[in-house]
């Protein structure tokens, strides 16, 4: 009896091993497939702009972004920052 505890209980962590492998259940709170920060095509319009230009990008959706020119978080590059950004 003891034998069939340990191979059962043996059994049920590695599932649990194999969903979290599999990155079942994991969730950091933004939705699958979403990213931080701005897209290449936001610098991309500020490219050959000033800071405080306005610039703006045709969205991989076909919607047209407008904004100005900013710093980004680094302070290198200048990445446009809507005048209506998306609501997370």
């Amino acid at each position: 009896m003891n034998n069939l505890k340990t191979g059962i209980l043996t059994c049920l962590i590695l599932a649990l091993c194999a969903v979290n492998a599999l990155g079942f259940g994991s969730s950091n709170g933004r939705p699958q497939g979403k990213h931080d920060g701005p897209p290449p095509e936001a610098y991309t319009a500020c490219k050959d702009k000033n800071k405080g230009e306005k610039a703006s990008f045709t969205s991989p959706r076909g919607d047209t972004i407008q904004g100005i020119c900013v710093k980004d978080r680094q302070g290198d590059r200048l990445v446009l920052r809507p005048d209506n950004p998306p609501q997370k």
